[in-house]
This record gives C-alpha cells, sequence and structure tokens, in this order.
C-alpha cells in the first residue's frame, strides 16, 4: 500500500493485520481520490475527519495532496500504533490528530460545519457505515461544501438521505461500494 499523490507520493503504508481491518484497495483509492478532485477541486486547506481511520491511508492520502488538517479516529491499539507510524513516515504528523476513541464518543467531540471532508470506513456488515451517516448528517458535521464519503461492502445498505445530507453519487469497486454524500442545499440547518 502506497500513498497515490502530493508530497509524499510513493511513500509505502504500513498495515495492520487483523479480522476487521481492511485497508482501501491501492486502485479504488485511486479512482475514489479521483472522483473527490473532480467534485471539490483543490485539497489545498481542507479539514478531513478519518473515522475508523484503520491504517490512516485515506486521510494521510487527503494530508499528502494539501489538507491541512486531519483528525484520525479508531479504538483499536494496533491501528492505532499503525496511524502513528504511518503519519510519521510520511512527516505528516504535525498536520494531524489521532484520536484514540469509540466513533460515536469522537463524533460527539466535534463541533458543527468542522469538517470539509469525512471519510467513514467501518468493519463491513455491522450496520456500522449506515449508523455513522445517520450521526454525522445529525450532527452536520460538514461544512457547507463538504463531502463525506462511506465505504462499505456492496449491497449494505445506505440512507438515501439524513436531514438536508443527501446522497449525490455512488461507485462499485468489484465488492467494494463508495457512496458519497453532501448538503442539498449548501447550508447545514
Amino acid at each position: 500500500m502506497r500513498v497515490i499523490a502530493g508530497t509524499s507520493r510513493g511513500r509505502r503504508l504500513a498495515a495492520f493485520e487483523g479480522r476487521n481491518v481492511r485497508p482501501t484497495p491501492d486502485r479504488v483509492r485511486e479512482a475514489l481520490f479521483s472522483i473527490l478532485q473532480s467534485k471539490i477541486g483543490s485539497f489545498a486547506g481542507i479539514r478531513v475527519l478519518d473515522l475508523f481511520a484503520g491504517s490512516g491511508a485515506l486521510a494521510i492520502e487527503a494530508l499528502s495532496r494539501g489538507a491541512a488538517f486531519a483528525l484520525l479516529v479508531d479504538k483499536d491499539p494496533g491501528s492505532l500504533k499503525i496511524i502513528r507510524e504511518n503519519l510519521e513516515r510520511c512527516q505528516l504528523t504535525n498536520r494531524a490528530s489521532v484520536f484514540a476513541a469509540d466513533a460515536w464518543q469522537a463524533l460527539q467531540g466535534c463541533s458543527a460545519g468542522s469538517f470539509d471532508l469525512v471519510f467513514i470506513d467501518p468493519p463491513y456488515g455491522l450496520g456500522l457505515a449506515e449508523r455513522a451517516v445517520i450521526e454525522t448528517g445529525r450532527l452536520k458535521l460538514l461544512s457547507e461544501k463538504g463531502i463525506l464519503c462511506v465505504e462499505t461492502a456492496a449491497g449494505e445498505p445506505q440512507p438515501e438521505s439524513v436531514g438536508q445530507l443527501l446522497s449525490i453519487d455512488s461507485r462499485r469497486y468489484g465488492s467494494i461500494m463508495i457512496n458519497f454524500y453532501s448538503y442539498s442545499t449548501g447550508e447545514p440547518t
């Protein structure tokens, strides 16, 4: 697993091998960031939340491409060790914060409109992705033009909308589904 583009391009990332850890494959991450580039334009200066961060690859890719800050959340000690190691490898520790907590605790501590890009990539098949979308929408964590990206197993149900947070796109990559959400009116209420 490598960083695809930006200041850390080509750097190898460590991955934690565990039952519930399944890093997003490079080809899917490359497609995801190509789509995000077309939707948000530049990554320069954006704020990122990576829930269920695993290896931290998604947030690290955004930081490498110019994101100003990323909050990486995971509760697994092995994953937290790998996230910190990967941030150090890519010399991105000064623009990231690692939060060792349950996703639900972490979400409660975030302010409305705090993030321009939110990644949700939990273990598949447990209903965690749907719950995280609902909580993110309910707490209105996205900025006015923010994007929420949710990775699930293909066929795992996801809400079409949560308040003004609407599904705007979805893409399938084999057994992986990526769903994109944003605010319907451009301004959360």
